[in-house]
């Protein structure tokens, strides 16, 4: 299992090949990118949401889970946390995944994994005891 930032702007398509040639499964960190590019808000998951009497969030997570990703989302409101499981009883179909799917950057919303400076701190990071 690989966590890694994976949202529906940042759905790890570039590593998806590399981690099913290894048996590996991605597992998402922050399947709601914490808000960021006004998450909550996009048309898009609004419009499909409304087909299903669902939140942008639900699709976003069915997006997510659709797309074999691992999820576990994190909230500290009972209400969300019951939202974010009733994710089961509707199906996006393929033409709504595709049109998600354009949603993708294909970059982080939280830092460049290719800039130097942060590989270097990412290396040199020693948890502390």
């Amino acid at each position: 299992m690989n966590q890694v930032e994976t949202h529906i702007f940042q759905q790890q398509k570039a590593a998806r090949p590399y981690l099913k040639k290894y048996g590996t499964q991605l597992m998402s960190w922050g399947p709601f990118a914490e808000g960021k590019n006004d998450y909550f808000n996009t048309p898009l998951l609004k419009e499909i949401g409304a087909k299903y009497h669902k939140t942008v969030a639900q699709v976003a997570l069915r997006f997510l889970l659709q797309n074999d990703v691992i999820l576990i989302p994190k909230s500290v409101h009972e209400a969300r946390i019951k939202e974010n499981i009733d994710i089961f009883d509707f199906e996006l179909t393929s033409d709504e995944m595709a049109q998600i799917e354009t949603l993708d950057t294909g970059k982080s919303l939280f830092f460049s994994h290719y800039d130097p400076e942060t590989v270097e701190f990412l290396v040199n990071y020693e948890m502390p005891h």
